[in-house]
Protein backbone atom coordinates (compact mmCIF):
# COMPACT_ATOMS: atom_id res chain seq x y z
CA UNK A 1 0.00 0.00 0.00
CA UNK A 2 1.29 3.66 -0.92
CA UNK A 3 0.39 6.86 1.41
CA UNK A 4 1.05 10.35 0.09
CA UNK A 5 0.02 13.76 1.50
CA UNK A 6 -1.25 16.07 -1.12
CA UNK A 7 0.90 19.15 -0.88
CA UNK A 8 -0.35 20.72 -4.23
CA UNK A 9 -2.75 20.72 -7.01
CA UNK A 10 -1.91 22.27 -10.91
CA UNK A 11 -4.78 25.10 -11.63
CA UNK A 12 -4.31 23.09 -15.01
CA UNK A 13 -7.47 20.56 -15.58
CA UNK A 14 -4.68 18.19 -16.71
CA UNK A 15 -1.67 19.08 -14.31
CA UNK A 16 -0.02 16.58 -11.93
CA UNK A 17 -0.65 16.53 -8.20
CA UNK A 18 2.37 17.22 -5.79
CA UNK A 19 2.80 14.88 -2.79
CA UNK A 20 4.85 13.98 -0.72
CA UNK A 21 5.54 10.06 0.49
CA UNK A 22 4.23 9.49 4.35
CA UNK A 23 6.03 6.72 6.64
CA UNK A 24 4.07 3.96 7.90
CA UNK A 25 3.94 5.38 11.68
CA UNK A 26 2.49 8.78 10.42
CA UNK A 27 -0.47 9.66 12.54
CA UNK A 28 -4.06 11.43 12.14
CA UNK A 29 -3.87 14.44 9.02
CA UNK A 30 -2.99 18.07 10.30
CA UNK A 31 -6.26 19.92 9.91
CA UNK A 32 -7.43 20.09 5.96
CA UNK A 33 -4.58 18.15 4.73
CA UNK A 34 -5.71 15.41 2.37
CA UNK A 35 -3.76 12.10 2.35
CA UNK A 36 -3.94 9.96 -0.74
CA UNK A 37 -3.63 5.71 -0.76
CA UNK A 38 -3.77 3.39 -3.67
CA UNK A 39 -2.82 -0.34 -4.05
CA UNK A 40 -3.56 -2.08 -7.00
CA UNK A 41 -7.19 -3.51 -7.74
CA UNK A 42 -7.67 -7.52 -7.58
CA UNK A 43 -8.70 -7.57 -10.81
CA UNK A 44 -7.16 -4.57 -13.21
CA UNK A 45 -6.56 -0.82 -12.19
CA UNK A 46 -5.95 0.90 -8.32
CA UNK A 47 -7.55 0.66 -5.67
CA UNK A 48 -7.96 4.62 -4.71
CA UNK A 49 -9.12 6.28 -1.33
CA UNK A 50 -8.63 9.89 0.11
CA UNK A 51 -8.80 10.63 3.76
CA UNK A 52 -9.07 14.38 4.64
CA UNK A 53 -7.88 15.61 8.59
CA UNK A 54 -10.32 17.19 10.11
CA UNK A 55 -9.62 19.34 13.84
CA UNK A 56 -10.66 16.15 15.37
CA UNK A 57 -10.89 13.19 13.34
CA UNK A 58 -9.84 11.78 9.99
CA UNK A 59 -13.02 11.31 7.78
CA UNK A 60 -13.22 9.25 4.09
CA UNK A 61 -13.19 11.66 1.30
CA UNK A 62 -13.65 9.47 -1.80
CA UNK A 63 -12.89 6.16 -2.95
CA UNK A 64 -12.04 4.98 -6.80
CA UNK A 65 -12.08 1.11 -6.51
CA UNK A 66 -10.39 -0.51 -9.73
CA UNK A 67 -9.73 3.04 -11.10
CA UNK A 68 -7.20 3.01 -14.17
CA UNK A 69 -3.77 3.67 -14.71
CA UNK A 70 -4.74 7.43 -15.56
CA UNK A 71 -6.66 7.72 -11.71
CA UNK A 72 -4.99 11.03 -10.84
CA UNK A 73 -7.04 12.43 -13.63
CA UNK A 74 -9.84 10.93 -12.16
CA UNK A 75 -9.27 12.28 -8.68
CA UNK A 76 -7.89 15.67 -9.50
CA UNK A 77 -11.57 17.33 -9.90
CA UNK A 78 -12.81 16.07 -6.81
CA UNK A 79 -9.35 17.36 -4.79
CA UNK A 80 -9.27 20.66 -5.93
CA UNK A 81 -12.61 21.57 -4.99
CA UNK A 82 -12.09 19.96 -1.53
CA UNK A 83 -8.86 22.03 -1.13
CA UNK A 84 -10.71 25.17 -2.62
CA UNK A 85 -13.09 24.24 0.24
CA UNK A 86 -10.98 24.10 3.21
CA UNK A 87 -8.48 27.46 1.91
CA UNK A 88 -12.12 29.32 1.95
CA UNK A 89 -13.34 27.82 5.60
CA UNK A 90 -10.08 28.93 6.71
CA UNK A 91 -9.89 32.39 5.22
CA UNK A 92 -13.52 32.41 6.80
CA UNK A 93 -12.52 31.29 9.95
CA UNK A 94 -9.26 33.81 10.29
CA UNK A 95 -12.20 36.72 9.06
CA UNK A 96 -14.54 35.52 12.12
CA UNK A 97 -11.71 35.01 14.68
CA UNK A 98 -10.62 38.53 13.97
CA UNK A 99 -13.81 40.01 13.71
CA UNK A 100 -14.41 38.37 17.58
CA UNK A 101 -11.20 40.03 18.48
CA UNK A 102 -11.65 43.81 17.75
CA UNK A 103 -15.80 43.00 19.55
CA UNK A 104 -14.16 42.26 22.33
CA UNK A 105 -16.39 38.84 22.43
Amino acid sequence: MHSALLQRISTRTDGPLDITWLAAETSRLPLGRIRLRWEPASRSGWDVTTYLGLATAEVLLGSWPAAPDDWPRLVRRTLYEVTGLCAALSSATDALDLSNRLAGI
